[in-house]
């Protein structure tokens, strides 16, 4: 018997700023990854985390 799939999988953060930003410290996204429970949050995941590129604190969005 197989086992069903868990509640928690693996997100991919990356930088709002960066890819709008031309003129930025260096050229890249910044992304991290995350592990979210899908049953609890539904939504796409939103975190403030520290981009290399930007050099700053930035809003980092779930991307699929």
């Amino acid at each position: 018997m197989a086992k069903s799939k868990g509640a928690r999988i693996i997100v991919t953060l990356e930088c709002t700023e960066c890819s709008s930003n031309t003129s930025k410290r260096s050229p890249g996204v910044s992304r991290y990854t995350s592990t979210k429970n899908r049953r609890n949050t539904t939504a796409r995941l939103e975190l403030k985390k520290f981009c290399t590129h930007c050099n700053k604190y930035t809003i980092h969005k779930e991307i699929k």
